[in-house]
């Protein structure tokens, strides 16, 4: 751990020199493979930059031991929560990790398409990540038809978190429709409660959790295809099926009867406080939209085999299905060294799947990871939501332009909550789409 935070620290002063040539108009100096990997004594060692930090860091160390145990390979893992904006900065002056963990599809097909980036056919057969990944994450790891990434984690966006007590205790079932929850939505109201919590706060992200809202109506009400053609730019953020699905959301949103604190609530509570509303002996709501990193904001006093549950955000157009919302990180290479090789196809294996899991937080999308190692039911069911649906897609806004996806999209949100009229906020969005 020392030599890994000395690591870090020189690898920052070393991003801080280099942004300051660039201010300057300086040319950053030539590094070679040994100072890039900051490796002097030339001992086998492969580096990593990604957003993981703090706890989920350290399981992922967890899972990586193996690795270095069986090859003598050193893993220098680097987290940053600024990835983003570092990772290019490192790119751009010749300084790149030997692999890259990405949190959005979207950036890594930036990479990919300048060329920055080894496809996974140049060292594993298509065989090798067939058995291992099924189709829609080799595609969703994939650039103009050519796979980049090794899909680590993922989280299920499509969620309903409830308290099962306080269902049994009103006597609530579970809606297997859209047209079912809203029902018990009327209902709940209906006895002078509130249905739902939901809260957009997030700093300079605020708005990324109407975001996924929309994105799951999208794909309730228009299907993946159309989907796919939205987050592309296919058809205009104007079109009426986003139209709907923006409107869809504001029936509840826009609803003070239906939301916890009204709009102002909606707008100013905290996403990781809002799920916090379903406990207690007169909880403030019922209902709370969320992915599975929700559970990490959960009460400490909340026993997650009793005091609280899940279902999947149910259909609204039946010929549509149940599809599945996600997020996740892959992994891809920059560098191709015979260490890096190794680490990848060390990545595509069960074993860092089955730590990862086992270790709890997060769900693998790899094939023939067994139930069983999921730590709680909870994650177990997720896990089962995940390999049990016909169609899954990835959060839009990260796969959409950043000047759309986590600019005018997420602001986009926050002005339509806050009562700016629909079409205002769908033009304003598409004029922001960058040419």
């Amino acid at each position: 751990m020392k030599n890994l935070k000395k690591l870090s620290k020189l690898r920052l002063f070393s991003t801080l020199l280099i942004s300051l040539s660039l201010l300057v108009g300086c040319q950053p100096p030539e590094t070679s493979n040994e100072s890039t990997n900051n490796n002097p004594t030339n001992e086998k060692q492969v580096t990593i930059l990604g957003v993981i930090i703090g706890e989920q860091q350290e399981k992922l160390e967890q899972a990586l031991a193996p690795f270095t145990e069986e090859t003598g390979i050193e893993v220098v893992y680097e987290g940053t929560d600024t990835f983003a904006t570092t990772l290019p900065i490192r790119v751009d002056s010749g300084n790149p990790p030997d692999i890259a963990m990405f949190p959005q599809p979207g950036l890594m097909a930036d990479f990919a398409r300048e060329g920055k980036l080894i496809p996974l056919t140049e060292f594993m057969t298509p065989e090798e990540l067939q058995d291992a990944y099924r189709e829609i994450w080799l595609d969703l790891g994939s650039v103009d038809g050519q796979p980049y990434g090794i899909w680590y984690r993922t989280s299920v966006k499509s969620l309903v978190w409830y308290n099962p007590k306080a269902f049994e205790k009103n006597g609530y079932e579970v809606p297997k429709t859209w047209e079912e929850m809203i029902a018990l939505s009327d209902r709940i109201v209906a006895q002078g409660q509130t249905p739902w919590c939901i809260g957009i706060e997030s700093g300079n992200a605020t708005g990324w959790v109407g975001t996924d809202w929309v994105e799951d109506i999208m794909l309730r009400t228009v299907g993946g295809e159309t989907y796919d053609q939205w987050i592309t730019h296919q058809i205009p953020f104007t079109d009426d099926s986003v139209k709907n699905a923006f409107e869809t959301f504001g029936k509840i949103a826009r609803n003070k009867d239906y939301v916890y604190g009204g709009i102002v609530g909606v707008l100013s509570i905290p996403f990781g406080d809002s799920i916090q509303g379903l406990f207690g002996n007169d909880p403030d709501c019922y209902l709370h939209r969320q992915a599975t990193f929700i559970a990490s904001f959960l009460p400490q006093d909340i026993n997650t085999a009793e005091d609280v549950a899940i279902f999947p955000l149910p259909p609204i157009n039946p010929n549509q299905g149940l599809p599945i919302l996600v997020g996740g990180d892959l992994f891809t290479m920059f560098n191709d060294t015979p260490e890096a090789r190794q680490l990848m196809e060390y990545l595509a294996s069960k074993v860092p799947h089955e730590i990862a899991v086992g270790l709890g937080g997060h769900i693998s999308p790899r094939k023939n990871i067994a139930l069983d190692l999921y730590p709680d039911k909870l994650m177990k069911q997720q896990a089962e939501i995940l390999t049990n649906a016909e169609v899954i897609r990835f959060d839009g806004s990260d796969m959409m332009p950043g000047a759309v996806g986590t600019g005018t999209f997420w602001s986009g949100i926050a002005n339509y909550i806050g009562g700016t009229d629909v079409d205002v906020v769908l033009q304003n969005i598409d004029d922001s789409w960058p040419d």
